[in-house]
């Protein structure tokens, strides 16, 4: 018995980090941390480890550990993020059209919009050519950490139309990522990602299970879309899609599902917080909030994260409920979906990492300013909301309680 404790304490901790509540706290740590360092007199430190160069220079891999943080690291959250994707797709919510048209809708608005906001307020600013993408992604982690933390009292279907929403913009960001971020193409690296991925697929369908297959293959797609010129992160979600989600009569569960129970605590407990830690040190003093509102970029990112994501969620939502291309789940008003469509202007981890993408230095730097405030600022209204509507819920229920 006493040699067991230590793997049912890990299996506990596993199932602790897999919560949502869990993963948003670390995250928020690791950001408050990055913050506070990059601020501090020992800030050069962390200058120092963000630009620290590792890796074989022969596979073209001497990267920065900030690079292999956004390539890498982000490369499992991704993987992750494909798992939950498909099994939504095939065996989940989005697998039944009417329950998927809405959020799929709602989703699309959501990133439609802050898309168009970002691209009026920014105008012809340089950088604008790429920067309108910041706002389109919603951090899944972050709004589902808010949305259990404040939400207790919420109908069971604000959570799936919230997970179902991000689920969709995370693809569409994915979609943004590949093809505005594709500077340069090696058509042979392409070819033999290709390979790997249907080598994959082909021992996914032939059910074999031994990691010591899986793992290399893993590991040879994402060198190889990484030489190809893809945003290496594009490797992880194309593996989490070809990985089978129906469960085999003798299976005590289906290979996605096994993989994401294992894989998402090292998501939400290692790979998402150290890539905020070192993606999220920027200047915060009163001189460098300035600069930040005085760059029309920061603000068109910032506008369209907290404005635009709500008017974009709200709007195709109502408009597809009124021309019923869509029905509103069940004990869920439009008061409630305007409350959790305040939760898809918390950009954090996504919005970073286009940020990071699509500028270059003191501009990245601002935009990323403009990423936490828009994420912050979405969280602390979307908290009031949704505590106000929770109660509004709870009492509800009390009344028809009593009245039973």
């Amino acid at each position: 018995m006493t040699r067991r404790r230590p793997a049912v304490a890990v299996a506990e901790f596993a199932r602790y980090l897999r919560t949502e509540t869990v993963g948003g706290m670390v995250l928020l740590a690791a950001t408050a941390i990055a913050l506070i360092w990059a601020n501090s007199p020992i800030s050069g430190s962390y200058q120092a480890l963000r630009d620290l160069r590792v890796g074989p220079g022969s596979l073209h891999l001497d990267l920065s550990l900030e690079t292999w943080a956004k390539d890498g690291l982000l490369a499992l959250f991704f993987f992750v993020a494909g798992l939950e994707l498909k099994r939504e797709l095939v065996v989940g919510e989005l697998s039944k059209l009417r329950a998927a048209t809405l959020p799929a809708i709602a989703a699309l608005g959501g990133m439609v919009v802050p898309a168009l906001v970002a691209v009026v307020v920014g105008g012809g600013a340089p950088g604008m050519d790429k920067a309108w993408a910041i706002p389109v992604a919603t951090d899944i982690a972050f709004a589902l950490g808010v949305l259990a933390l404040t939400a207790s009292g919420m109908p069971s279907g604000a959570r799936v139309f919230l997970l179902s929403l991000a689920v969709v913009d995370d693809l569409g960001a994915i979609v943004v990522i590949a093809v505005l971020f594709t500077a340069k193409f090696n058509l042979v690296a392409a070819g033999i990602a290709v390979l790997l991925l249907a080598l994959y697929w082909y021992l996914q369908h032939k059910r074999i299970t031994s990691p010591l297959l899986y793992v290399p293959i893993a590991i040879g797609t994402w060198l190889a879309v990484h030489e190809a010129g893809v945003h290496a992160t594009i490797a992880g979600v194309a593996l989490g899609l070809l990985t089978r989600v129906r469960r085999d009569p003798y299976e005590h569960e289906a290979p996605a599902v096994r993989l994401e129970h294992r894989l998402q605590p090292w998501s939400s407990g290692f790979a998402v917080p150290v890539f905020a830690l070192l993606a999220a040190g920027i200047p915060v003093s009163a001189k460098a909030l300035g600069a930040t509102f005085d760059n029309p970029v920061a603000i068109a990112v910032l506008v369209g994260l907290v404005v635009g994501k709500l008017v974009g969620i709200v709007g195709a939502s109502t408009l597809a409920i009124k021309l019923g291309l869509a029905v509103r789940p069940k004990d869920l008003g439009l008061r409630d979906i305007f409350a959790v469509a305040m939760l898809g202007g918390v950009g954090f981890t996504v919005s970073l990492l286009i940020a990071d993408l699509a500028l270059t230095g003191t501009m990245a730097e601002q935009a990323k300013t403009a990423v936490l405030l828009a994420s912050m600022i979405a969280s602390l209204l979307a908290a009031a909301l949704l505590v106000r509507r929770s109660k509004v819920h709870q009492r509800r229920r009390t009344e028809v309680e009593e009245s039973a």
